[in-house]
């Protein structure tokens, strides 16, 4: 059990290695979300981002591809709401090794990371199936719209 990572994070040491938990990146969703401003967090250009992502999709997306992550309760500094569950989360990504080197070629930097991010979120069947599931809630809606409302009696 001495292996083990702590709980919380230490106080930052300039002796921690790369493998250590403090040295991983961090990514919260409002750094791709295509709603956010620069102001508010974003860090890619809004035409690379995605519409609202959670925390559970990023976690999806990087686990498949290889790379070492830690999901923690975390809330960015930035969301005006701290209390909103959909704004919570931030994922910590290893992506180098004990000598220093990049865990996974492609990917050599934080953007790299984001990037594939966004490509690959939209891609995500609960993307695709809640797309089309909003699509024809959409539709009925608008035809019960143009029917004539019902007034009192009498009138």
């Amino acid at each position: 059990m001495a292996n083990a990572q702590p709980a919380q994070a230490r106080p930052w040491n300039p002796d921690f290695k790369h493998t250590d938990r403090e040295r991983w990146i961090c990514v919260y969703p409002a750094y791709i979300n295509s709603r956010k401003t620069v102001k508010e967090g974003r860090i890619l250009p809004k035409e690379m981002c995605v519409d609202n992502p959670q925390t559970l999709e990023i976690r999806d997306v990087l686990g498949t591809c290889g790379l070492l992550i830690g999901v923690e309760n975390k809330v960015y500094p930035r969301e005006l709401d701290h209390r909103d569950l959909k704004t919570r989360g931030r994922i910590r990504v290893q992506l180098r090794g004990e000598n220093g080197e990049p865990m996974i070629e492609k990917f050599p930097d934080r953007k790299s990371v984001l990037k594939y991010v966004c490509d690959m979120i939209p891609k995500l069947k609960t993307r695709q199936q809640s797309g089309a599931s909003t699509q024809s809630q959409v539709q009925p809606a608008q035809s019960s719209k143009n029917q004539k409302k019902k007034g009192r009696k009498g009138k």
